[in-house]
């Protein structure tokens, strides 16, 4: 599924409406160039789960913990990260409870050692004008049940 994002207000509104889909603990894979807007994506998402406060890219710090309520969201940004086992020191199997939302940027740079994903996004500059291109992608029950929500219930991954 293929989206168009006209600009960073319609980005943020984005990430609102996919947190107000998602009710199960989820793995979010997100890709797309520096600067593309996944940091974007994720402050949206934040704000959609009532967030207020600010949401950081977690580019020095790889991992950023948030709390809301109940929910535990880890936001994840790899782009610093050379060698996939370097996970093991931030302690990545201890968030894979199956009870955590997980946001990951540069997934490709954790290869094996990630969960898999359930949604995958892809945000790319659009061909013309400042805009972005959107894809998403699930998989397994738990994708095409939150991308079907997303959606309204449109989705048909067949």
């Amino acid at each position: 599924m293929k989206l168009a994002v006209h600009d960073e207000a319609a980005m943020i509104a984005m990430g609102e409406q996919l947190a107000g889909s998602c009710h199960d603990p989820v793995v979010f894979y997100l890709y797309g160039p520096l600067g593309a807007g996944k940091t974007t994506l994720v402050r949206g998402f934040m704000r959609g789960l009532g967030y207020a406060a600010a949401v950081k890219s977690p580019t020095y710090t790889l991992i950023e913990p948030y709390e809301v309520g109940v929910r535990h969201v880890y936001h994840l940004d790899l782009y610093r990260v050379r060698d996939a086992a370097e996970l093991d020191y931030l302690g990545l199997r201890d968030l894979q409870d199956g009870k955590a939302v997980l946001l990951v940027e540069w997934p490709e740079r954790g290869e094996g050692f990630l969960p898999p994903a359930d949604v995958e996004i892809t945000i790319d500059y659009a061909a013309e004008g400042d805009g972005r291109q959107l894809a998403m992608q699930a998989h397994g029950t738990v994708g095409e049940k939150l991308i079907t929500a997303f959606l309204g219930g449109d989705f048909n991954p067949g």
